[in-house]
């Protein structure tokens, strides 16, 4: 009786590890996933592909830059809400928040007149991943 609950309970042991590891792993996908559930669609009144600016921290800003890296030079500052229009993405620094996503959007402004140019972390948008816009967006 004494090795049937051993093995019973180094059965039971397996299970739990396994179901600890599936469960690790399904968290891990979570956060591996951009913070912004939305889906890349058509800005406001035209056919170009946009996204808004939805992941940052309430009364900060997002940065465009020169190249998708943080020491890169600032060409204009972006706030929740904000249409982008996504030219390309690449690949550089990852996210500023820790989660070691690095896919960048080349963007500009949704609107008349002059509109800055430049990199954001997708991180930062509602574009819904790799998966959703990759179809559509081209790499730069």
């Amino acid at each position: 009786m004494r090795s049937t609950t051993k093995r019973m309970t180094s059965a039971g042991a397996r299970i739990a590890v396994a179901a600890v590891a599936t469960a690790g792993a399904l968290l891990t996908s979570l956060v591996a996933a951009p913070s912004a559930s939305a889906a890349v669609r058509y800005c406001p009144g035209t056919t170009a592909w946009c996204a808004q600016v939805t992941g940052i921290n309430s009364g900060s800003r997002l940065l465009m830059r020169v190249d998708p890296y943080y020491g890169s030079e600032v060409t204009g500052v972006r706030f929740n809400g904000d249409w982008l229009h996504l030219e390309c993405w690449t690949t550089g620094d990852a996210d500023a928040d820790g989660h070691g996503y690095r896919y960048w959007m080349l963007v500009s402004g949704v609107g008349g007149g002059d509109q800055p140019i430049g990199y954001v972390n997708d991180w930062y948008l509602d574009s819904g991943g790799y998966a959703q816009w990759s179809k559509v967006i081209s790499h730069c």
